[in-house]
């Protein structure tokens, strides 16, 4: 027997222990692919993608459940327009054109006009609401005459241009629109289309860039008019006045440049569209190029050019002297 200490004895055997059950194995097989930036929620990515998908949920939730309201002046929505003066409150309720407050200044000055606007209101069930002066002067802006009463509206619907000749095209008048090219006053497409309602025009058509749109100074200058002669936005003008000469319309652009003059051009025969350009640049190229005559108002004196709504108020009246001649 060998002895203890001895290279040939043999160790006693160790107890036996437990296994790990192949958790090890496992973890060496590693986590799989690295997750995309936007996929960890602790990565700027990720965190951007978070608040993204917050900003999308909470406007669907918005839009699923938004219905008009009826607001109160502080909380009214940005894109609401403030319809501002007596004949242009008065205009917009008789034309049952939508709104959400009349508001009327404290102590206000009593007229026929005020007290008609506020019972058509009343009628229809619109709010009323009396606030001192200074905060009517806030609402509706400093360069904005209020005689004390203003209309909340939301936003203008426009039309569609070849919906309002189909319409046109159904009375027995021969039907005359009036375009804009590059104007961007309101108050010069409130004045058009206030001339536009006074010579029995059918309509105004504003392109969708670079033009100008209805807003509360184009209520306030056509006195109301707006309610009565509507307005279209046009995808792209160029085409729209194409389509209106496939359908047979004459179509005469402005110029003050123009050799042929307007009391010298046949304009009460056929169905119109009169193109007027911007005080400054004029008629566009493509514009030009697609009207079937341009014309220019003749004039002696020193002035070189008219403002877009005087000179839109008379070809409008000439067109109208025109058809009252044309008449047996």
């Amino acid at each position: 027997m060998a002895k203890k200490g001895h290279p040939s004895a043999r160790k006693a055997k160790k107890p036996a222990t437990s296994g790990t059950g192949g958790h090890g194995r496992r973890a060496l097989e590693g986590k799989g692919p690295t997750p995309k930036a936007e996929d960890r929620s602790w990565h700027p990515a990720g965190k951007r993608k978070a608040a993204k998908e917050r900003l999308e949920t909470a406007r669907s939730r918005h839009a699923s459940s938004h219905e008009p309201k009826r607001r109160p002046a502080r909380s009214m929505s940005s894109e609401s327009e403030m319809v501002t003066g007596r004949n242009s409150v008065i205009e917009a309720l008789r034309a049952k054109i939508p709104a959400t407050t009349l508001h009327i200044a404290t102590k206000i000055e009593m007229d026929d006009r005020v007290r008609e606007s506020l019972a058509l209101a009343t009628k229809r069930g619109i709010p009323l609401l009396e606030i001192p002066r200074p905060e009517l002067d806030r609402l509706t802006g400093p360069d904005a005459v209020h005689q004390g009463i203003a209309l909340s509206v939301p936003p203008y619907a426009y039309s569609h241009p070849l919906e309002l000749a189909e319409k046109a095209e159904a009375s027995d008048k021969a039907a005359v629109f009036v375009a804009l090219d590059g104007i961007t006053d309101p108050r010069n497409l409130g004045a058009i289309v206030r001339s536009t309602a006074a010579f029995g025009g059918h309509g105004v058509i504003v392109p969708q860039r670079r033009s100008v749109g209805v807003n509360a100074a184009a209520w306030k200058t056509s006195a109301g008019a707006i309610a009565r002669t509507p307005v279209a936005m046009a995808a792209n003008l160029t085409q729209t006045l194409k389509s209106f000469k496939d359908r047979g319309y004459f179509v005469v652009g402005l110029d003050g440049g123009a050799d042929a003059d307007l009391p010298a051009t046949e304009l009460a025969g056929s169905p119109l569209v009169i193109v007027v350009g911007s005080e400054g640049k004029g008629l566009s190229r493509l514009i030009t190029e697609t009207c079937d005559a341009i014309v220019s108002i003749p004039m002696s004196g020193k002035t070189e050019s008219l403002n877009a709504g005087i000179a839109a108020s008379v070809v409008l009246y000439e067109i109208s002297r025109q058809k009252l001649q044309a008449k047996p």
